[in-house]
């Protein structure tokens, strides 16, 4: 299946100013690129470097007043949902892979020990495993209210508990956080998300974040703000949380004026 997917920022500087962009599709895990462009007014040049993730980045300068930033693909993936086993177990801590054990630790976004007790309570006697991981998908989705400007950016996954509000990246930070209390690794992850197989909406696109859960000796997606398994879904960073993978990072203060976001399965209408 063939998705067309980009986004474009439109920033007002006062000064040049330094930005890292992180929008890309990750190709080394299953989509291929059939075609890139990446469009910058005024023109400037760019470079890219892999980051400590696996994630892809460009660097570039945003040069003052206004200046846009676009970013398209045509590119391919499964046209199947997202996988699953029922059957996946929880890995013990001892026998965790070592490139894991860094995601079953507290990070900026997910202050783990803070939230153990309630992790415990709520989900210590759910059955191992799978089934354990989606529990904790179906508490998040059903009690946390969606909408934005409903929660500050830098808002914790305890503040998202005790406000019961926020956006994807606020589902996704408290399920991560949850699991990882539990000794799950889980780590955040973000990405396009077009509306295949589920009803229209008018709301604007954006990007979307999720969680990827190591269970079984693999690592699985799941998806507590939409909680179902969607076709067209496709990663563009994952991290410890949304500080590590941020869209755009600048080294200064411009303004963001516009963003749009879109990724949609070629021939739809």
């Amino acid at each position: 299946m063939q998705l067309e997917v980009g986004c474009e920022f439109t920033y007002r500087a006062d000064v040049a100013t330094h930005a890292v962009f992180l929008v890309e599709p990750r190709f080394d895990l299953g989509p291929r690129a059939l075609n890139e462009q990446w469009t910058t007014t005024p023109r400037v040049g760019m470079s890219r470097y892999v980051d400590g993730y696996g994630n892809m980045c460009r660097r570039s300068t945003l040069s003052s007043g206004l200046s846009s930033w676009r970013y398209s693909a045509t590119i391919e993936v499964r046209d199947d949902a997202d996988p699953e086993d029922i059957d996946a177990w929880e890995v013990a801590p001892g026998e965790l892979p070592d490139g894991a054990l860094v995601y079953t630790l507290p990070s900026r976004f997910c202050p783990v020990q803070e939230l153990a007790d309630e992790a415990w309570r709520l989900f210590g006697s759910a059955t191992p495993g799978w089934r354990r991981v989606q529990a904790i998908c179906d508490w998040v989705h059903s009690e946390i209210t969606f909408g934005y400007l409903k929660t500050a950016p830098l808002a914790t996954a305890a503040d998202v508990l005790a406000s019961r509000s926020g956006v994807c990246r606020d589902f996704a930070h408290l399920a991560v956080t949850f699991c990882r209390a539990v000794n799950i690794p889980a780590r955040y992850a973000f990405g396009y998300l077009p509306d295949i197989g589920v009803p229209p909406t008018s709301d604007p696109m954006d990007f979307c974040a999720w969680m990827e859960v190591y269970l079984g000796g693999r690592w699985w997606t799941f998806d507590p703000r939409n909680n179902a398994r969607r076709v067209g879904r496709t990663l563009i960073a994952r991290g410890r949380d949304a500080l590590d993978v941020a869209m755009v990072s600048t080294y200064g203060g411009p303004e963001l004026v516009d963003m749009t976001v879109w990724a949609d399965k070629v021939g739809s209408s």
